[in-house]
């Protein structure tokens, strides 16, 4: 009888103990969050329910000028082929001046108030160029509103209602930083003019660039965004607002693009207190680290961001930065890639100073760099031309004053890149032609001798580190002797 007492006892005990395994919060159904034993949300109604008031359809109506002659669109782009002058000038002869017409546009995007006086954060391209917007809340009730301010780099605008408005729902931006690749999503907008509509989705991948710009930082999500959510929320499962939905890969399916939370707030404060945004400068063009670049300059690990010119009496200059600096940490933050770097300067303050540390000649150095503030850009590059295989794939001839004209350099004297063999080692590297040579490995090169001596001195094998200039913009590439 004992033995059998026993024999429940353990059988009841082992049962106990496998329930708590397996449903540690006493229930299989983790019902304040509404998932399963896995974590899996067995539905995402209440959180929808509770973010989607504060979602808005935005309407906006542009002006936008088409020639007043319908015969122009026969002309090409803007009536201003060869062809148009003389017919132009016969029609004027006939009919006079026909001025030009103002059409009215109207487009939809989707935004999302973050303040009760009626702020509302969405895309700078959706009202970009509205003359009228007006924005539809879930209840019903619609408003005009006003801009507060644009910023294309981040492609964020604040807008705001314009009247006074009871009880306007409001969504927290929550902290980007803190999403993860898995954690879950849901996107709300308004795509094809469909209002209000929500899809679930994970984050796909954190810290994106996608080539729109210096400040490319995006989250990638699965969640399904087409036209129309430009400018939406993409919120996580506490109701924040971790991302703008702001693009969207037209080839593919399932990858959309959302401004981090953390940019956003940024933007919005300087939106709201100077109608702009500020941005730190510090006088530098910098590219990547490759692994060839790295070689080069006896860099065990690839880091950090490569100075490829430094503006003539600009911050970097003043605080002693050179070309061929490669800045490793900034702000007492890692520079891991050079994407990382054009972000941490931008939201440095203008006219404070932070620590920069940069390998120069292999050896860390430390220095203090006062920011300056970001003016307007100004780029220049050159098309690629036709190519002929020769040294590394490229063919190379001295500046001459007829190969400036014709080729439109800057500079008088040099070595110049007359074109560029497809497939090359040169290619490879990013060379093209009308680039300069102006160093072979940290030494100054000023004719096609100079060049071929430099070149001559280095070990088969080794790399060759050039230092190139493009217009107005001077980088680094890496080649090897004997590819």
């Amino acid at each position: 009888m004992a033995r059998g007492l026993d024999r429940l006892l353990q059988v009841t005990i082992l049962t106990i103990l496998v329930a708590t395994f397996f449903c540690p919060n006493a229930g299989c159904e983790n019902k304040k969050t509404g998932s399963d034993p896995a974590g899996f949300p067995m539905s995402f109604a209440d959180l929808a329910e509770a973010v989607k008031p504060a979602v808005v359809n935005i309407s906006t109506v542009s002006t936008v000028k088409i020639p007043g002659n319908p015969f122009q669109f026969f002309f090409g782009q803007g009536g201003k082929s060869q062809d148009s002058g003389e017919f132009d000038a016969f029609l004027k002869k006939f009919f006079g001046d026909i001025p030009d017409r103002e059409l009215k546009q109207r487009s939809l995007g989707s935004g999302v108030i973050i303040d009760k006086v009626g702020y509302i954060l969405t895309n700078y391209h959706v009202v970009q160029r509205a003359a009228d917007i007006t924005v539809r809340l879930t209840d019903g009730r619609e408003f005009k509103a006003k801009v507060i301010g644009r910023d294309s780099k981040s492609d964020l605008s604040l807008i705001k209602i314009s009247s006074p408005a009871q009880d306007l729902p409001v969504l927290p931006l929550g902290d980007s930083d803190r999403m993860r690749v898995g954690d879950w999503v849901l996107a709300v907008g308004n795509p094809f003019g469909l209002a209000h509509t929500v899809t679930q989705g994970i984050i796909s991948a954190t810290g994106r660039v996608i080539g729109t710009g210096p400040y490319d930082n995006f989250l990638q999500t699965d969640a399904p965004v087409n036209p129309g959510n430009s400018g939406g929320p993409l919120v996580n499962l506490r109701g924040e607002v971790v991302g703008i939905t702001t693009a969207i890969v037209a080839t593919g399916q399932g990858i959309g693009f959302a401004i981090p939370s953390n940019m956003a707030k940024n933007v919005v404060n300087q939106l709201r207190e100077k109608g702009k945004v500020i941005r730190g400068w510090i006088g530098v063009s910098v590219q990547a680290v490759t692994p060839e670049i790295a070689e080069s300059f006896g860099m065990k690990e690839r880091r950090g961001a490569l100075i490829g010119d430094v503006v003539p009496e600009g911050p970097a200059q003043a605080a002693g930065l050179r070309r061929g600096d490669i800045i490793v940490r900034f702000n007492n933050k890692d520079i891991k890639t050079m994407t990382d770097l054009p972000l941490l300067v931008a939201q440095a303050p203008v006219g404070s100073t932070v620590p920069v540390t940069i390998l120069r000649e292999g050896k860390e150095m430390n220095i203090n760099l006062k920011i300056g503030e970001l003016p307007e850009e100004k780029t220049a590059a050159p098309s690629k031309q036709a190519v002929r295989e020769s040294d590394f794939g490229m063919s190379l001839e001295d500046i001459t004053p007829s190969l400036q004209k014709k080729m439109k350099l800057q500079d008088k004297t040099g070595v110049v890149v007359i074109d560029v063999a497809q497939g090359s080692p040169a290619e490879d590297a990013g060379i093209e032609a009308g680039d300069v040579i102006k160093e072979v490995n940290r030494t100054p090169v000023k004719n096609l001798a100079e060049y071929k001596t430099a070149v001559a001195k280095i070990k088969k094998g080794s790399p060759i580190l050039l230092l190139l200039k493009r217009g107005a913009m001077t980088f680094y590439a890496s080649l090897k002797d004997g590819e």
